[in-house]
């Protein structure tokens, strides 16, 4: 095992609203997950990966490619809450990453760089923002972050924040200890978290920090069998699933119909 590595957990549901089966839609004859994972194998600083799962087609496409595949409740409201029952019997401190199941592009550098801040213990989750394109500011679907001086967030909106001047893009990974994992899923939710429909408010709510590092690529998840269409397209042009610059990834989507 790496010294002082992390666990990586993607949670996966089969039942999504916009495009059920997600997890197991298949690029050139392999399931969207296993591309995610392998992209999770290349970040130096994970010792284990696994997926968080409730339905055993997921599990046994997991169990295909060699992967762990480990199989929770089916009544959990998110996919933090999934993760909190997968690290059920870790020690409090092991550094748990979440990682999201629909995104075959994120840089392992990145994931790097989040657990690297989250050895230093100096907020209790850690998660990444990245410069966004000016169009996207306006999109409810892209989560803008602000920070304090200190590289702490103080707030995740919908909406375009701040109003004039750069906005940054909040790009969903989070890093936390296995101990406030548990916590947070047990903490009531708050008011804006239902207003803005983003758990991560939960945290800045009742009083917890999150530290944001900022990085250079942007990682853009598959929501749509669309969104599929057009990362195959891509990946048929590059060979792989490439990391792109914020720049280019917003001409490369928007160089490549359905």
């Amino acid at each position: 095992m790496k010294v002082d590595a992390a666990i990586a957990i993607i949670p996966a549901r089969y039942h999504s609203t916009r495009f059920p089966g997600k997890p197991i839609a298949e690029i050139e004859g392999k399931p969207l997950i296993e591309y995610v994972y392998k992209r999770v194998e290349k970040a130096a600083l994970v010792s284990r990966i696994a997926v968080a799962t409730d339905d055993r087609r997921i599990a046994q496409a997991v169990r295909s490619f060699g992967g762990t595949a480990i199989m929770t409740r089916s009544d959990h409201p998110s996919g933090t809450d999934r993760l909190a029952e997968a690290v059920e019997g870790l020690s409090e401190d092991t550094l748990i990453v979440n990682v999201q199941g629909d995104e075959p592009m994120i840089d392992p550098g990145d994931i790097d760089r989040a657990i690297a801040a989250a050895r230093t213990r100096d907020a209790e989750m850690v998660t990444l923002m990245t410069k966004i394109a000016s169009p996207d500011a306006v999109d409810p679907n892209r989560v803008k972050v602000v920070t304090d001086r200190n590289g702490m967030a103080l707030y995740f909106s919908r909406s375009k924040i701040p109003s004039r001047g750069t906005c940054f893009l909040h790009v969903g990974l989070y890093v936390y200890s296995a101990g406030f994992l548990k916590k947070f899923t047990k903490l009531e939710r708050t008011p804006l978290e239902v207003a803005e429909g983003l758990e991560q408010l939960r945290a800045l709510e009742h009083g917890y920090r999150i530290r944001v590092v900022q990085v250079e690529s942007e990682s853009w998840g598959i929501d749509t069998p669309e969104d599929l269409e057009r990362f195959k397209k891509i990946r048929g042009q590059t060979g792989e699933f490439p990391i792109f610059q914020t720049k280019s990834l917003n001409r490369k989507i928007g160089n490549s119909p359905v």
